[in-house]
């Protein structure tokens, strides 16, 4: 497996979690759940942006990563 092909596992995978916060988030009746579900889907908005920023850079530096 390629390092290009891992990263973008990685997103998809991200990216799947970010769905389950947001239903989580949705779901609690607790203020302060919300804030901890919502304060994690911060946090993981920030990683999957820069996977995404490196992916990029990825692709750009080794052409054959692209498009896999």
């Amino acid at each position: 497996m390629t390092v290009g092909s891992q990263v973008k596992q990685t997103l998809a995978t991200l990216k799947g979690v970010q769905g389950t916060l947001r239903t989580y988030s949705l779901q609690s009746q607790k203020e302060e759940e919300k804030a901890a579900y919502n304060e994690a889907l911060k946090t993981t908005n920030n990683i999957i942006k820069d996977l995404e920023d490196r992916l990029k850079v990825l692709e750009y530096e080794e052409p054959q990563f692209k498009g896999y």
